[in-house]
């Protein structure tokens, strides 16, 4: 899976504003070749909400689209956050999302250290202030950390990028797009990218990435 992807959206399935189809079909127009939908989830939906996007496999395919079936574990306790993602690598997710520690929302203290360490876990999305010695956990375990777009949570991606390249570890861009407006073009996510302090090698070499190499797929 080569072409723009984006590994973070929403949709009613939890707190965006589109179906799952109508999401894919703007991403589809907007020139994406792989989109990953990554609800919010707990220890109560985990399931309904994979069971529902398997559904849709095939009607984004028709759309040109890889969907990747998805969740965001989102305000679990850490001690849970591997618990809960084992639960949805076993139960069919392509990916799995950790909601980190954002500045701008209450996420409990040793929510990225959980995810970080996390062998279940692919994506930790918008992780704040993150410590070196969590980013260079994550070079180990093969956590990629988001840079994103989505307002309050992009307010620490200079910080993300700085300590990703001090650890080595993986950098994405991502949209954690709610409604239509929030659809990022080619363009957008470049911006993301250079806004965030990499140079355009380094820009190249994320916007690039090959989701089914990165997923193990």
């Amino acid at each position: 899976m080569s072409g723009l992807y984006d590994l973070h959206t929403h949709t009613i399935l939890s707190d965006g504003e589109m179906l799952p189809i109508e999401l894919i079909r703007r991403m589809a127009v907007t020139g994406y070749t792989t989109v990953a939908i990554t609800d919010h989830v707990d220890t109560s939906n985990t399931s309904d909400v994979l069971s529902t996007l398997f559904k849709v496999r095939e009607s984004a395919k028709l759309f040109g689209v890889e969907l990747l079936c998805g969740v965001e574990i989102t305000h679990v306790p850490p001690q849970q956050i591997t618990g809960l993602a084992k639960l949805a690598k076993e139960g069919g997710a392509d990916i799995v999302v950790v909601h980190g520690e954002t500045p701008v929302e209450p996420v409990a203290p040793g929510t990225n250290h959980a995810a970080c360490h996390s062998r279940y876990v692919n994506v930790l999305a918008h992780p704040g202030l993150i410590t070196v010695e969590d980013a260079m956990l994550a070079a180990e375990t093969g956590v990629a950390l988001e840079l994103t777009s989505r307002g309050g949570h992009n307010r620490t991606n200079g910080h993300v990028a700085r300590v990703a390249r001090e650890a080595g570890c993986r950098l994405v861009v991502d949209s954690d797009a709610h409604a239509p407006h929030d659809i990022l073009d080619e363009r957008a996510k470049r911006i993301i990218a250079r806004g965030a302090g990499l140079n355009e090698a380094e820009c190249r070499e994320i916007l690039s990435l090959n989701v089914g190499e990165f997923l193990g797929a």
